[in-house]
C-alpha cells in the first residue's frame, strides 16, 4: 500500500480518498463479509492507505482513530511509511490528537512513536500513550531502552501517578530483576537518569491516595528499593502517618515499619507518634495493632514525659472487638498512668467505658475515681423494627402514565413494581387495546420477531413478551407452546421458578387486550408478592359477575400468592366456597389445605468418597407430592406436586432474575428457601457475590419457618464475601424480631457446617460480632449456645427437634449409606474445632453483656487446660462470665 500511494500526486490522493470512503461504507455495511479473514485485511488496507491519503491532521486523526478501521499493531509502521515525511508541526498535531485517545494511543503506540521520533515534538503524556509506551518496553534490555529514551522522567512520573498502573509495571513479565520495572527504576535513579527526590514524591503521593493493592504495588516496591533515608523520611512524615491509617494492610504495615525506625531513633515527633497511633488502633488489623502498643511501650520507657499525649491515643484500642488487645492497651495505660495528669486520667477515665465487661473491674481499681461510671440498667436487647405490612401502588390508571412506567428503569429490580406495571398493561389494553397498542408501538418501534422478543425477555424480564402479544408480532402457536409446558426430569429448582413466570407472561401475551382478561387475579397486594384472602374472593366474584373464566397460570400464581396462615383466610374461604364457581372451589380447598406444599431438605454427609464434592452436590431438596397441584395445575406448576424431584445435581445459574423468585412464593417461605439453597451455596464455598441478596425477601415472607429457612440463614452468614454475611445477619436479626427464629436449631445446622468444614469459623465468628454489635447479644448468644457443643468436641446435636429430625431421617433414608448419621467420638477425638478461639471470644462477649445463665458441654475441659492460646484463653473468659453471671442476679429483660 505505502508503495502505491508513493506516485500520487495531490489530485490522485484526493480522488483515491473518494473511493476508499466507499469501500469503507461497503464493509461496514457487511458487504465484505466472506471469506471471514477478508474484511480484517480490507480495513487495515483502509487504515493505511487513509493515513496517506488525508491531507489535515483533523481528517487524519478522525480516520486513523476510528473504531471500524481499528488497526493491528503491525499496520502503525505502514501507515507512517504512507505518510511520507510530513511537516514537523503536522505529525506533532496528529500524535497529540490521537494520543488523548486511550485506546487508539494503546493500540497505535508505534505508529505515534514514529510521529515523535519524525517531528521532534515531545508528545504530553497521557494514559493511553504510557501504556503502550510500557508494552514495548519488555525484556533483559528494559533499563537500556529507557535509559535511550528521552521521555522517559516525563512518562515514569505519570505512570507512577496513574490511577490504575499499566499492566507491565504491576505484574513482571519476567522473573530476572532486570526484566522488572521497579528495580530498573532503581538502576536509574542511580545514573541520575531520573530525580530521586521526584520519584520519591511520585511514589508516595500515590500511596496516599490509595486505592486496591494491585495499583499501588508499583509504587511500594519502588519505595522500598529506593531504601529512603532519615532526611527523606521526615521530610514526608504527615504523609507516611495518612499511608498507615488509610492504605490496605500490606502498605500500612510498611509505613509503620518506617515511622517505627523514626520513633526508635527519636526522631519521631511524640504529636506525629500520638497521630500515628489513632489511625493504627483504629484498624482492625490485629498484627497493625499490637506492634503500635508496643511501639508505643518502648517510647513511653524512653520517654515518661510523653504520656499526656500518648496516652489518650491508646483509648482507641478500648473499642477494640478483641478483649485481648484491650487488655494490652489498659494495662500499658496503667504502667504509665502516674506520668500523667488529672485531666488526662478523667479523659482516659471516661473512655474506659468502650471497654469489654470482663475488664471493668480492672479499669476501677486503675482509674479509681476518675473512671466515669454509667448508670447499672437492666440489660435490654434491641432487635429491628419488625418490618410493616406494605402496600404496592395502584396501577396506572391512563395510557401516558402506563407507557412512562414501561419506558422507565429499575423493573427487573422491583418485581412488585413488575407486577403492578403488567396489571395496569393489561386492565388499560381490555378497555382500549387500539389505543394501548398505538402508544406501544409509538414507544417501542420494533418490538421484534418472535426470537428477538425471547431475546428481549431475559433482560426486560418478559415485559416485552406481552406487548409483542399486544401488537400482534406474536407467534401465537409457538407462545401457547411455551406457556403449555412443563419442567422435564433434568429441570433444577430455579429453571422451575423462573418457568412459572414465562408461563404467565405467554399466557397474558395470548389473552391481553381480549375479554378473556379484565385484569390480574395474581396481582399482589403486599409489597412482599402476597394476596390478603378477601381480596382474592372479590377477584374471583367480580370474574364470576362478568362470566369470565380465570386464565389457568393466572388463578395458579394467585392461589400461591394468598396468605393462608392469615386471620382472613377461614372466612375467605367460606366466602370462596359460597361463589359456587369451580376457581371459588379451589381457591376453598387451598384456603383450608394446611399442607397445600411439602418439601424437604437434606445435607448428605461428606465421607472420604465425597470430600471433594461441594456443598450443592450435596445438597437433597425433595419436593412431596401434592394431588391437586398435579391435576388442577397448568404443567409449568405441576413441579410444586412433586413432578420433578429435585436432585443435588450441579445447577449454573447466578443471580440474573432472581429478584422475580421470591413473588413467586411468598406464602411458602419454606419452599422458597429450598429453591434458593443451590445459589446460596455458590456464596459458601464458591467465588458468587451478591447470593443472600433474595434473604431479605425471604425473611418477610409468610409460612413456617423450617430447616430450608435456617440452612439458607446459616449459609449466609458463613458466606465468603462480607457484604453477603452482613446481609445475612439483618436476616436472622428481621427474623428474631417477628418472633419466628429458632436460635437452637439455627445453632444446630451451624454447628454442623462447622464441623464438617462446610462453613469457616473465622466467618461465623465476623458474622456473630456484626450481629451483637446490633444490640442483640442475647440473640447472638441463643444461637452460639446451641453451636459450642458440638464445635467443642463435647458432643453431637441434642435438641429435641435435631434429635426428631435425625430420627424421622434415619427411618426415611435407612437404606442410604451416604446419608450423615451421628458418629461416636472418643477422648482421643472429641478435641475442639480448629479456629474456635474468634467463636468463643464473641460467645463471651455476649455472656458478658447480657447476663447468660447456662452450662456448655465441653467448655470446662477446655477451660481447664493450661495453655495460653488464645482458644484456652477464651473459653476461660466465657465459662468465667458465665459462672459470675450464675453467681448474680439476672438482669436481662428481653
Amino acid at each position: 500500500m505505502p508503495a502505491l500511494l508513493a506516485p500520487l500526486d495531490a489530485a490522485g490522493r484526493k480522488a483515491a480518498l473518494t473511493r476508499l470512503r466507499a469501500l469503507r461504507a461497503e464493509v461496514r455495511d457487511g458487504k465484505w463479509a466472506e471469506p471471514p479473514h477478508v474484511p480484517s485485511r480490507i480495513r487495515s488496507a483502509l487504515y493505511v492507505a487513509g493515513a496517506g491519503c488525508l491531507t489535515t491532521p483533523e481528517s487524519a486523526a478522525s480516520w486513523l482513530g476510528a473504531r471500524d478501521l481499528s488497526a493491528r499493531e503491525e499496520d502503525g509502521p505502514l501507515a507512517l511509511a504512507a505518510l511520507g515525511d510530513p511537516d514537523p508541526e503536522w505529525a506533532a498535531d496528529l500524535a497529540r490528537r490521537l494520543s488523548r485517545r486511550r485506546a487508539v494511543a494503546e493500540d497505535s503506540y508505534p505508529l505515534l512513536r514514529g510521529l515523535v521520533v519524525r517531528s521532534g515534538y515531545a508528545v504530553p503524556p497521557t494514559d493511553g500513550y504510557v501504556i503502550g509506551w510500557t508494552r514495548h518496553l519488555t525484556g533483559d534490555r528494559l533499563v537500556e531502552r529507557l535509559r535511550a529514551d528521552p521521555q522517559t522522567p516525563v512518562l515514569v512520573a505519570h505512570a507512577l501517578a496513574m490511577a490504575e498502573p499499566p499492566e507491565q509495571l504491576t505484574r513482571p513479565v519476567d522473573r530476572r530483576p532486570e526484566a522488572q520495572w521497579p528495580p530498573a527504576l532503581r538502576a536509574l535513579v542511580g545514573e541520575g537518569v531520573l530525580d530521586r527526590t521526584e520519584v520519591l514524591d511520585a511514589c508516595v503521593s500515590r500511596l496516599v491516595r490509595g486505592g486496591p493493592l494491585r495499583s499501588l504495588r508499583l509504587a511500594l516496591e519502588t519505595v522500598r528499593l529506593l531504601a529512603p533515608g532519615a532526611a527523606e523520611l521526615r521530610a514526608r512524615i504527615p504523609d507516611w502517618v495518612g499511608i498507615a491509617a488509610d492504605a490496605p494492610s500490606l502498605v500500612a504495615g510498611y509505613a509503620q515499619d518506617l515511622l517505627a525506625e523514626l520513633a526508635s531513633a527519636s526522631a519521631l515527633p511524640v504529636g506525629a507518634l500520638a497521630e500515628l497511633t489513632t489511625g493504627l488502633l483504629f484498624r482492625t488489623e490485629k498484627k497493625l495493632v499490637r506492634a503500635q502498643l508496643a511501639l508505643v511501650g518502648h517510647v513511653l520507657e524512653r520517654e515518661p514525659d510523653a504520656a499526656g499525649e500518648l496516652l489518650p491515643a491508646l483509648t482507641e484500642a478500648f473499642g477494640n472487638e478483641d478483649t485481648e488487645l484491650q487488655e494490652r492497651a489498659l494495662r500499658l495505660v496503667g504502667r504509665h498512668l502516674a506520668n500523667a495528669s488529672p485531666e488526662v486520667r478523667r479523659e482516659l477515665g471516661g473512655a474506659a467505658a468502650l471497654l469489654s465487661p470482663a475488664h471493668r473491674r480492672a479499669a476501677e481499681e486503675l482509674f479509681g475515681a476518675d473512671l466515669i461510671r454509667e448508670a447499672a440498667l437492666p440489660y435490654e436487647e434491641i432487635l429491628p423494627p419488625v418490618p410493616e405490612t406494605r402496600r404496592p401502588a395502584a396501577p396506572a390508571t391512563t395510557v401516558e402514565e402506563l407507557v412512562a412506567e414501561l419506558v422507565g428503569q429499575g423493573l427487573a429490580e422491583d418485581p412488585v413494581a413488575f407486577e403492578r406495571v403488567l396489571d395496569g398493561l393489561v386492565r388499560l389494553a381490555h378497555r382500549d387495546r387500539a389505543g394501548v397498542a398505538a402508544a406501544v408501538r409509538e414507544a417501542f418501534p420494533s418490538p421484534g420477531s418472535e426470537q428477538e422478543t425471547h431475546s428481549f425477555t431475559h433482560e426486560a424480564q418478559g415485559i416485552h413478551v406481552v406487548l409483542a402479544g399486544l401488537v400482534g408480532v406474536l407467534n401465537p402457536t409457538l407462545a401457547d407452546f411455551h406457556r403449555t409446558k412443563g419442567h422435564g426430569a433434568d429441570s433444577c429448582l430455579h429453571q422451575a421458578l423462573s418457568g412459572v413466570l414465562d408461563a404467565r407472561l405467554r399466557e397474558t401475551a395470548v389473552l391481553v387486550g381480549t375479554d378473556a382478561l379484565p385484569f390480574l387475579l395474581a396481582a399482589p397486594t403486599r409489597l412482599t408478592g402476597a394476596i390478603d384472602p378477601p381480596v382474592l374472593v372479590e377477584r374471583l366474584r367480580e370474574y364470576r359477575d362478568t362470566d369470565v373464566e380465570p386464565a389457568p397460570a393466572d388463578l395458579a400464581q394467585a392461589l400461591l400468592r394468598v396468605l393462608r396462615g392469615d386471620p382472613s383466610a377461614g372466612r375467605a374461604a367460606e366466602e370462596a366456597a359460597a361463589l359456587s364457581t369451580p376457581a371459588g372451589d379451589r381457591l376453598a380447598a387451598w384456603l383450608r389445605d394446611e399442607a397445600a406444599v411439602g418439601v424437604s431438605v437434606r445435607l448428605l454427609r461428606r465421607d472420604d468418597e465425597a470430600a471433594r464434592y461441594s456443598l450443592e452436590d450435596r445438597l437433597v431438596v425433595d419436593v412431596g407430592a401434592h394431588q391437586a397441584v398435579r391435576a388442577e395445575f397448568p404443567p409449568a406448576f405441576q413441579w410444586l406436586g412433586g413432578v420433578p424431584e429435585a436432585t443435588p445435581r450441579r445447577c449454573h445459574h447466578g443471580i440474573e432474575g432472581r429478584a422475580q423468585w421470591a413473588p413467586v412464593l411468598p406464602a411458602d417461605r419454606e419452599l422458597l428457601a429450598a429453591c434458593l439453597l443451590p445459589t446460596l451455596t455458590h456464596g459458601v464455598d464458591g467465588d458468587a457475590r451478591d447470593a443472600t441478596e433474595p434473604l431479605t425477601a425471604l425473611v418477610e415472607a409468610d409460612g413456617p419457618v423450617g430447616r430450608a429457612v435456617l440452612l439458607a440463614l446459616a449459609f449466609g452468614l458463613g458466606s465468603v464475601d462480607a457484604d453477603d454475611r452482613l446481609r445475612a445477619v439483618d436476616a436472622v436479626l428481621v427474623l428474631a424480631a417477628r418472633g419466628e427464629l429458632d436460635a437452637r436449631r439455627l445453632g444446630g445446622e451451624l454447628a454442623r457446617l462447622v464441623a464438617e468444614g462446610s462453613v469457616k469459623p473465622n466467618r461465623l465468628a465476623d458474622a456473630a460480632r456484626t450481629a451483637a454489635a446490633t444490640g442483640a447479644y442475647g440473640t447472638v448468644w441463643a444461637i452460639l449456645a446451641a453451636t459450642l457443643p458440638r464445635l467443642l468436641g463435647a458432643a453431637e446435636p441434642t435438641t429435641a427437634a435435631e434429635a426428631a429430625e435425625a430420627a424421622m431421617e434415619s427411618e426415611t433414608e435407612a437404606e442410604s449409606e451416604t446419608e450423615e448419621r451421628a458418629e461416636p467420638r472418643t477422648a482421643a477425638t472429641a478435641r475442639p474445632v480448629r479456629g474456635l478461639g474468634e467463636v468463643l471470644s464473641v460467645a463471651a462477649d455476649c455472656v458478658e453483656r447480657c447476663g447468660a445463665r447456662e452450662e456448655v458441654a465441653g467448655l470446662d475441659a477446655l477451660a481447664s487446660e493450661r495453655s495460653s492460646t488464645r482458644l484456652v484463653v477464651q473459653a476461660k473468659r466465657l465459662r468465667n462470665a458465665l459462672r459470675q453471671r450464675a453467681d448474680q442476679p439476672p438482669t436481662q429483660s428481653a
